[in-house]
């Protein structure tokens, strides 16, 4: 399995992927750090504020799989009330005492199944340390779904890994509550994917990722 990754974290809510043509479905990711809560709820909406989803309804994605149709894309302002699809990774941290930091992260990959079709995976991640051990265990589960489907990931003309991460980290401050928050977001996800795509019906397995 192909697998030739480099480093991509950046600076927070800034967009990672290019457009390429193609696809149906355009998602981005994004990170916030919200280090002032009053209380754990007051600190998340901040963070969802930040991500440009505080005025948004959104249902949370469970899964590996993203829809058919998914191509990377840059963040757009979603109208006030509407119904969002995001994949999420939370992490919190509350200052009383020794400084603690917590990460969060999120990746997206493009691959290509044995059969060639073209289909695409996302990987969340919390973690309670600092973000460069939440990246590469991030990276290592992104590594492991590949191979429990038996996917390749695809490359860009320049033979470049079609694939982005986004993580960040907060650091506790004393008697506030922090949160950091890192998404795929999916502002158009619920119109499509429901009976389009192929469909596998043979038992890959779980292969060994090392």
């Amino acid at each position: 399995m192909d697998f030739n990754i480099g480093t991509s974290s950046g600076p927070r809510n800034q967009p990672k992927p290019t457009p390429r043509r193609g696809g149906g479905l355009a998602g981005w990711l994004m990170t916030a750090v919200a280090p002032f809560g009053e209380n754990g709820e007051h600190a998340m909406d901040q963070a969802l504020v930040e991500l440009g989803l505080g005025d948004a309804r959104l249902i949370r994605g469970e899964g590996a799989m993203l829809p058919m149709g998914f191509e990377p894309g840059t963040p757009q302002d979603l109208p006030m009330g509407t119904l969002v699809e995001c994949h999420l990774s939370k992490a919190t941290v509350y200052g009383a005492g020794t400084p603690t930091i917590a990460s969060a992260g999120v990746a997206w990959a493009l691959c290509t199944t044995p059969e060639g079709d073209e289909c695409a995976i996302v990987s969340t991640m919390s973690h309670q340390g600092a973000m460069e051990e939440c990246e590469s265990k991030l990276r290592r589960n992104l590594r492991r779904k590949l191979g429990s489907r038996d996917l390749e990931i695809r490359k860009d003309d320049s033979g470049k890994a079609m694939f982005e991460c986004a993580v960040d980290e907060i650091e506790a401050q004393e008697g506030f509550h922090g949160v950091v928050l890192a998404a795929l977001i999916l502002p158009n996800s619920l119109n499509i994917g429901n009976s389009s795509g192929p469909t596998r019906s043979r038992n890959l397995g779980v292969s060994s990722i090392r």
